[in-house]
């Protein structure tokens, strides 16, 4: 099958399983998931992390966070910490065991963004970097279906 056969949206949701796969194997040695690791990647190591802030960053609605948040509270990976400056919000902070995992996380990341600059031409990376952007500036835009009418 030629690639003009498959969509590009075809080529980005497999290629995301297949990367979403590799990494809940690589979590599941340690009783984890991708969903965990990536948020234990995206709070702040020293400073702790605004909840509000977290969900924007991580591209995952609210219901979503909140179990998540609720896993790594019952692993023991994280606290929740009134915000000293806010009332109403909630710093997260990584616990020692936390901190553990999420170095685990990082290597695991870093080693396949290794095994793809070991593998694919950095000019080819760059240029790969480039479409996908411009590619989801498309999707974002959503103007691409205010010039057409579809019927």
């Amino acid at each position: 099958m030629h690639h003009h056969d498959l969509t590009i949206d075809h080529y980005i949701r497999t290629t995301w399983l297949a990367i979403q796969k590799m990494y809940n194997e690589q979590a599941s040695k340690f009783d984890s998931t991708m969903v965990l690791g990536f948020a234990l990647l995206s709070l702040d190591p020293k400073k702790g992390t605004p909840s509000t802030s977290l969900g924007p960053k991580m591209g995952m609605e609210p219901t979503s966070l909140s179990r998540t948040l609720k896993k790594l509270e019952e692993r023991g990976m994280i606290v929740r910490e009134n915000h000293p400056g806010d009332k109403r919000s909630v710093l997260i902070y990584l616990t020692e065991d936390g901190l553990k995992m999420r170095d685990v996380s990082k290597k695991v990341v870093l080693r396949f963004y290794e095994a793809i600059e070991e593998q694919i031409d950095p000019e080819r990376l760059k240029t790969f970097f480039e479409v996908l952007y411009e590619i989801n500036e498309i999707a974002i835009s959503k103007e691409i279906y205010r010039e057409k009418e579809l019927k």
